[in-house]
């Protein structure tokens, strides 16, 4: 799917044939809406296609006039996926006075600009478009971490209490989706600092602090997501020791009650037996036995609360 936006003051118009100073995106294209965008604006088929690749690289590369950026960007897994978030590319292409994002997917980060969410935002100033497309994707970074990080509080509450392993693979995914961030925002690093040591695009004072501020940002996240990687990892050693300890604790209860139960069971077998035994011709032998069963039993009740083990 094509979509042509160009700026009209503080709104966003949808136009339906490219002009000058335009933003153009892309999302899941078919081959003719590729070949039409090569076609008609110049730009290499690789810089369209790659970026649909969901294991591309970050990466810069010029070619023939077009400019080309990978970023990687967090996305929210549906529901019933194994991993809470994932990243996926998008491509920032830059060819004379239009700039095009390419994507295999919605992208919440770009439907943020789509539905002018992001301040001072200004197409045909194509440096800062694409710098505020690396700020607003640090930004989202640092939510999604918040996100896990409030989700792993919670399975940190259900795990102190559970003895399956549900919870444990639940933290599993989340520290999968924790190494998929640490990677995309390494490479997002990369990218940026590449950006601020050549002359692949001129910025201004404000481009260059606004970058700044998208690197700042981008560390901020990096950091986080290290730090919860390391606590998530400690957590899950930690809690299946916790696990095994809740097992081998309703075990050693189980092993408690079978042992009180076998005492009134062993004197019920010893006068089962055919042979002669006390009391058996009392009248009162049945209330005796009971009682002497009852009895025993809570003496050993009282014997293992005692020695802790009820």
């Amino acid at each position: 799917m094509i979509t042509i936006y160009k700026k009209l003051g503080a709104k966003l118009a949808e136009l339906k044939h490219i002009e000058d100073d335009c933003w153009i995106n892309v999302v899941s294209p078919g081959d003719a809406e590729l070949k039409m965008l090569t076609e008609q604006l110049g730009v290499p088929l690789d810089f369209l296609v790659d970026p649909l690749d969901m294991d591309e690289r970050a990466r810069i590369e010029v070619e023939d006039g077009s400019f080309l950026i990978v970023l990687h960007t967090p996305v929210r897994s549906p529901d019933d996926a194994d991993i809470p978030y994932a990243t996926v590319p998008v491509g920032v292409i830059v060819k004379d006075d239009v700039i095009i994002t390419v994507c295999g997917q919605e992208n919440v980060i770009i439907d943020e600009f789509i539905n002018l969410k992001v301040k001072n935002f200004i197409i045909h100033d194509r440096p800062r478009f694409i710098i505020q497309i690396f700020v607003q994707t640090s930004i989202k970074f640092l939510r999604h971490l918040k996100q896990l990080n409030r989700t792993t509080e919670s399975l940190e509450r259900d795990l102190q209490q559970s003895m399956q392993n549900e919870v444990l693979i639940k933290l599993l995914n989340i520290e999968k989706s924790l190494v998929y961030f640490m990677t995309s925002i390494k490479s997002n690093e990369i990218i940026m600092a590449r950006l601020t040591r050549s002359d692949i695009i001129r910025l201004d004072e404000l481009d260059k602090d606004l970058l700044d501020d998208a690197i700042t940002e981008n560390l901020q996240a990096l950091q986080m997501a290290k730090i919860h990687s390391n606590i998530l990892s400690g957590m899950m050693d930690a809690f299946a020791s916790v696990i095994s300890n809740n097992v081998n604790t309703v075990m050693k209860f189980l092993t408690s009650v079978t042992i009180i139960l076998m005492i009134p069971n062993l004197i019920a077998s010893l006068y089962g037996m055919n042979v002669e035994l006390p009391f058996q011709h009392d009248m009162n032998a049945f209330v005796l036995i009971i009682s002497s069963a009852f009895v025993l039993s809570l003496v050993g009740v009282w014997l293992f609360l005692k020695k802790r083990w009820l």
